[in-house]
């Protein structure tokens, strides 16, 4: 009986291999079609997706990347029998989405906005693929697709706010235990020493892992679209929650040890160890839940035909067409000019405010702007103090001076010579003199209107305090959303011109109360404000 059971067992295994042979060899020609499009799509946008490459290459935060198309390509590889029962038929209505997804790598080209670029590009991938395996393919194979966006380096722009959360939770958890602090922006003194919240602190590195990790895990262990949006929004809360008790870890660990622990590498080591042990957690109470495997989609008649050369190469015609076309009109759309001159500014004048020619008793303190075509820094104080009256919104009595003026403009923005770039900041990281202890984004009440603007708190190794405002001027917009900004420059380049443009910055001293500081800016920017974009434009407009 074991033997005849054996021999039946073999039989019906070979009449189930013989009838995949046909779905199978539908298989070969649409995978040689599938690299074959894939590799097009990535030679017309090779810097994009090199760029991408290069940023999971030197940034720790982003070194998960190169495990992204593995995991992707595992995940299509345990859907194998599965994809036994499914033909692919390319098709190419998922080609229309190249116009949106297109015009948008355009428009990130033009404006140097590499996550947009990064983002469309591997848009353009998926719809590739998609294309090339059909319709009922592409739905078995939507998540091993999609994943492939959690490849793309994104999210610095929540390094800040996440850093003044950290401080924040971190601060509150020091008093609720009874230990006395002094705070200044993301910089607080306790009794056994000092501690400051740095980018490498700010939790992003743990929040990056958290959602690749948990939604890899969500699509893994359950089937309910409610349950896996459940989990990964509990990926995302976990880890900045998680952060905010890891800093106080492991500031009171160096408090009780007179800071003889929690200090250089250890500090990094217990971080990393306590983010395992609450990723281990998350996982575990996440199981609890698990659902039953989804049953495997059911085999569809075999009438399709493997793919045609001549289909083939029509589809790699469009796809050519499609990918080639974005790449051109980039170029076509970009300026060519060569050099561009450098632009003269002079300082503006407004009345109550005099213009201080001697700056060496100020403050040594200036931005770091790359690539600007003119620029200027200059000093002002208040001409007549004794009529000066406090700010409207506010019962202090303004400082009158010194005011400090930064403008740096951009005549034709390009690649090295951009407005909003992570290169621009107020103080570069790890500056030997000032440090930026805090920014945050601010609303200030001026009587011509409200200005929005970034908010920065700056000290010094010798106990200066600036109180810097700092914001973009894109044709006649005031912004200090780098979003905006941005668009409003695409909009610029869209229309033919050179996408103009300033970075304004305006800063005064301060001892303990920036409130004062900010008074005289308010006092300043009232009378200063339209001579800055009156001036901003001359210069923009002179003639070479």
């Amino acid at each position: 009986m074991n033997d005849t059971r054996d021999q039946t067992g073999m039989i019906i295994d070979d009449v189930a291999a013989t009838a995949d042979r046909p779905r199978l060899a539908l298989w070969w020609p649409d995978l040689i079609l599938l690299l074959a499009a894939v590799a097009l799509v990535t030679l017309s946008f090779h810097e994009t997706a090199w760029s991408i490459v290069s940023i999971w290459d030197r940034s720790e935060t982003y070194a998960h990347g190169f495990l992204i198309v593995p995991i992707s390509l595992w995940l299509v590889w345990e859907k194998r029998a599965g994809l036994k029962n499914l033909a692919p038929q390319p098709t190419a209505l998922p080609l229309v989405l190249f116009l949106p997804l297109g015009f948008a790598w355009l428009a990130g080209q033009l404006v140097d906005t590499l996550v947009v670029q990064q983002l469309a590009y591997v848009g353009l991938l998926v719809v590739t693929l998609w294309a090339v395996l059909g319709h009922r393919v592409a739905r078995f194979l939507a998540f091993p697709l999609l994943f492939l966006f959690l490849g793309v380096p994104m999210g610095e722009e929540l390094v800040h706010p996440m850093m003044n959360y950290t401080a924040d939770f971190t601060v509150g958890m020091l008093k609720l235990t009874g230990i006395p602090v002094y705070r200044e922006g993301t910089f607080f003194t306790i009794p056994s020493g000092q501690w400051s919240v740095v980018e490498a602190c700010s939790g992003m590195r743990y929040l990056i892992a958290s959602v690749t990790l948990g939604v890899l895990f969500a699509y893994l262990t359950y089937k309910k679209w409610w349950k896996r949006l459940l989990f990964v929004l509990f990926a995302i809360l976990v880890p900045v929650i998680a952060n905010g008790f890891r800093a106080y870890m492991i500031v009171m660990i160096g408090h009780l040890s007179d800071m003889k622990l929690a200090a250089g590498v250890d500090h990094l080591i217990y971080g990393w160890v306590f983010f395992g042990v609450i990723i281990t957690i998350m996982f575990v109470v996440g199981s609890i839940w698990r659902d039953p495997p989804a049953p495997m989609p059911q085999p569809e008649p075999i009438a399709a035909e493997p793919i045609t050369g001549r289909r083939a190469l029509h589809l790699l015609l469009v796809l050519a067409v499609g990918a080639a076309f974005w790449p051109a009109a980039a170029w076509a759309l970009s300026d060519h000019g060569g050099k561009v001159a450098a632009v003269t500014l002079e300082p503006p004048l407004a009345p109550g405010w005099a213009l201080q020619p001697d700056q060496a008793s100020a403050w040594d303190w200036r931005p770091r702007v790359l690539g600007a075509d003119g620029s200027l820094y200059a000093f002002y104080a208040g001409e007549s103090p004794p009529q000066r009256a406090p700010s409207a919104d506010s019962d202090i009595d303004p400082n009158v001076g010194p005011v400090g003026l930064y403008l740096g403009v951009y005549r034709r923005q390009r690649q090295g010579a951009e407005l909003v770039t992570s290169a621009n900041v107020m103080v570069e990281e790890k500056h030997p003199i000032w440090s930026n202890i805090m920014m945050r984004p601010q609303r200030v009440r001026l009587r011509s209107g409200e200005l929005a603007l970034k908010q920065h708190l700056l000290t010094s190794r010798s106990g200066e305090r600036l109180l810097v405002w700092s914001w973009y001027l894109v044709g006649d917009r005031h912004t200090a959303n780098p979003y905006l900004a941005k668009l409003l420059e695409a909009r610029s380049r869209l229309l033919g011109r050179k996408g103009e443009a300033a970075l304004i910055a305006v800063a005064a001293p301060y001892d303990e109360k920036p409130e004062v500081a900010a008074a005289s800016l308010t006092e300043f920017l009232n009378a200063m404000l339209p001579a800055i974009a009156t001036e901003v434009e001359r210069s923009l407009q002179a003639t070479p």
